[in-house]
């Protein structure tokens, strides 16, 4: 079992290691996937979930940034074990202390995409594992300025990607589903038609503009807006 301070390091003691501090004879990111979540009090979803995103099939090299934000259960036991078994798993904390940010989840994930050794970086949730091992092989034909990934368990393709030429067109459908209230991935119906996605893909460049699109509180008429521009996109973004 970890001590208190192995847990919950304090702010004298805490860095957010960057890319050139994890490597620093790495002048640019390596061509790769780096796969960026943040959580908070989730060690049973890590436990059930977290080694499909560790044990995936895939020519491209990859690694899995697991952002602790101040957990209070068995978070950071969990991840100091499957950390010892995957030399994939990268694993920081954020402490409740740091500096104010009016959101945690956008500060999480920037200290996660910060860190990441790859170009490609994939914005995911423990609670939307891979669908399958070939989850990664596939996306090497999607290479888009942003990419939503939508699992299909019950189809023969277990997978379909969204793709678009730039990051702007995707936005009311990653506002939507990333909003604040944590009801944007709910439903099991019309998930495409929704824009009820699994996880996004961001070239390392553009991860700061699109995480700036999470977390975000749109008022009743703005979120109505959002759910209709998202269907209306989706009719013609079939592919």
């Amino acid at each position: 079992m970890t001590t208190d301070n192995e847990r919950h390091p304090t702010d004298s003691a805490l860095r957010f290691p960057r890319r050139e501090e994890r490597f620093p004879h790495q002048a640019t990111p390596a061509h790769g996937f780096s796969i960026v979540m943040a959580v908070h009090d989730q060690g049973f979803s890590l436990e059930q979930n977290l080694h499909r995103f560790l044990n995936m099939e895939s020519e491209a090299d990859y690694e899995v940034i697991v952002v602790d934000d101040s957990s209070t259960d068995d978070t950071p036991d969990v991840l100091m074990r499957l950390k010892a078994d995957s030399p994939r798993l990268y694993t920081t904390f954020l402490p409740r202390s740091v500096v104010f940010n009016p959101s945690r989840q956008q500060l999480a994930l920037t200290i996660g995409a910060k860190a990441a050794k790859f170009d490609r970086i994939i914005l995911a949730d423990i609670h939307r594992p891979p669908s399958s091992e070939g989850w990664l092989a596939a996306l090497a034909e999607a290479t888009n300025e942003a990419v939503l990934i939508y699992s299909r368990r019950k189809e023969e393709a277990p997978l379909r990607f969204q793709q678009w030429d730039e990051l702007d067109s995707a936005s009311p459908l990653i506002r939507k589903a990333e909003r604040r209230s944590g009801r944007g991935h709910q439903g099991r119906w019309l998930k495409f038609s929704r824009g009820l996605y699994d996880a996004l893909v961001v070239d390392c460049s553009l991860v700061h503009d699109a995480i700036r699109l999470f977390d975000q509180q749109p008022g009743a008429s703005t979120l109505w807006g959002l759910r209709l521009s998202t269907y209306w996109k989706n009719l013609f973004n079939k592919a």
